[in-house]
């Protein structure tokens, strides 16, 4: 089935509807979404009983489950309504810890920087934001089924001021020369998509995750700084934290140095997602042990 109708419909219902009723409306779809999917639904109670602790039980974990959808429709609705919006009006709804100093310094220093984050919360905002204080952004993004879905987002992308790298063979070239180019290079770093990633601990269970941020900012030497964008209960709010750059004695050897440093990220993406696992929309297996269930 292709969902390019869906998000086209979903797309102009966003920018016609009062923001009031938009909100209700996707809150009612989320809710909708997190019961008719059985199969996700067990996925999201698993990860957030990691990120909770495994006394979350019962009625509790079923609500927290809720507002994980919930929290999953409130980012397609910003990322349909963005598009919309002047500088202004996403200015008001964003405040941001941290992009003063680490992310001007960063650019001051000509080097790039590279932002791991976490899908948490409403990072297209944060997308959008960053475009609009005149910074070069390129972000990468998952191929889909669907070439004509996926050339629809590259354009939505494309709109709020960011430039789309299909992830594939041809990515890691592009963001080489975007940093070298002093961008702001946007990687979702919680999920192992290719399968090739590197074995961490995460939330006391081994895994993998990409090695890709590391292994840009070594040979690149832009810094690396785990970055996470949450909702607020303010209407149209968010507010983004982004670390100081991780700093890990390098080695010289290559491939210890990116387990080092992925390992080091991965302890920050876990304190990033504690602070709202409501907000993290993780609905794909993501550990060894996730794959039976």
């Amino acid at each position: 089935m292709n969902p390019l109708p869906a998000f086209k419909a979903g797309t102009a219902l966003a920018c016609r509807l009062p923001v009031p009723v938009a909100d209700e409306v996707a809150r009612a779809a989320g809710f909708v979404a997190g019961r008719v999917r059985p199969s996700s639904r067990a996925m999201v109670a698993r990860h957030l009983r990691r990120a909770m602790g495994p006394e979350l039980n019962g009625r509790d974990l079923q609500r927290s489950v809720d507002r994980v959808f919930e929290s999953y429709a409130r980012y397609w609705l910003d990322s349909f309504r963005l598009p919309g919006l002047s500088a202004d009006q996403v200015a008001a709804g964003f405040r941001a810890d941290g992009y003063d100093p680490h992310i001007t310094d960063a650019l001051a220093a000509g080097t790039g920087v590279i932002l791991a984050l976490p899908h948490l919360g409403g990072w297209e905002w944060a997308g959008r934001w960053i475009a609009d204080q005149g910074h070069r952004i390129t972000v990468v993004v998952e191929p889909l089924e669907s070439p004509e879905t996926f050339e629809w987002f590259r354009s939505l992308r494309s709109s709020l001021g960011m430039t789309v790298v299909p992830l594939g063979p041809g990515a890691a070239g592009a963001l080489l020369r975007a940093l070298r180019d002093n961008h702001v290079v946007c990687l979702l770093s919680d999920r192992d998509i290719t399968g090739g990633g590197v074995p961490v601990e995460f939330f006391g269970e081994t895994t993998t995750l990409p090695g890709g941020p590391a292994t840009l900012s070594l040979r690149t030497g832009a810094p690396i700084l785990a970055t996470a964008v949450y909702f607020s209960d303010a209407r149209d709010g968010h507010r983004a934290i982004v670390r100081p750059p991780l700093d890990v004695p390098r080695t010289g050897r290559l491939r210890d140095d990116v387990a080092a440093l992925t390992q080091a990220l991965a302890v920050e993406l876990e304190g990033l997602i504690r602070r709202a696992p409501e907000q993290w929309h993780m609905l794909q297996p993501n550990w060894p042990s996730d794959r039976p269930a």
